[in-house]
């Protein structure tokens, strides 16, 4: 039985239990339960919300999509079809490398398969704490051009070195390099594009800061 029917079958099996009741216990907007299930969006659970539901009924984690004991693996990897893959949620949320882009989304859009080699040597944080965005303008160019997918480690938040981050300016995303000053530990938020403004000696306290790049893939 597919995840899907599964929770939708355990939802209408448990008195008072309805879609929007189960959005609410993983923190989710009404509908997110009711789009998971009818509409296929996301396309797979995060595993925290997974696991909590699983918990909450009292059912085996796989039966809602999770890995089976014999797949497990640590930090949330896990084997797919004989291949060593994970999948990281992808948002419909564009981080502007221009003048912002306005969020709207919270919830996954779809996923991105990446080898669990690949992905450890990249990062050793747990995939559900990764996202994949898609770039919109060209102030990072030419290190991230208009299109470019970035994926972005949300446990890197506090800049220790010359990186690129995802940032929220007021109700907008950014993507820009971000360094620090050894000194007094100001920062300095630039676009690789000279043809954009850059500003320096930003108070880190006021600067809030998503996750750091870490990868890119573009189109040739």
């Amino acid at each position: 039985m597919a995840a899907r029917q599964r929770l939708d079958m355990l939802i209408a099996q448990t008195p008072g239990e309805s879609y929007s009741s189960v959005s609410a216990l993983i923190g989710r907007n009404h509908s997110y339960i009711q789009q998971y299930i009818r509409r296929g969006q996301p396309k797979r659970l995060q595993e925290a919300d997974r696991r909590k539901i699983a918990d909450y009924f009292n059912v085996a984690d796989h039966e809602l999509g999770g890995p089976r004991q014999d797949l497990a693996a640590p930090s949330g990897f896990y084997e797919a079809e004989h291949q060593s893959l994970v999948f990281v949620d992808r948002y419909d949320v564009r981080p502007s490398a221009g003048h912002g882009s306005i969020v709207d989304h919270d919830s996954p859009c779809g996923e991105v398969p990446f080898r669990i080699d690949h992905l450890k040597s990249l990062t050793p944080t747990p995939p559900d704490r990764l996202s994949v965005l898609t770039v919109k303008g060209d102030s990072m160019y030419p290190t991230l051009a208009d299109g470019d997918e970035i994926l972005v480690d949300q446990d890197e938040r506090q800049p220790h070195r010359d990186a690129i981050y995802v940032l929220r300016l007021e109700d907008a995303l950014q993507v820009k390099r971000v360094s620090v000053n050894p000194i007094t530990g100001r920062l300095t938020i630039k676009s690789d594009n000279p043809l954009y403004e850059s500003w320096s000696d930003c108070d880190p306290q006021r600067t809030d800061l998503l996750g750091r790049v870490i990868w890119v893939g573009r189109r040739l």
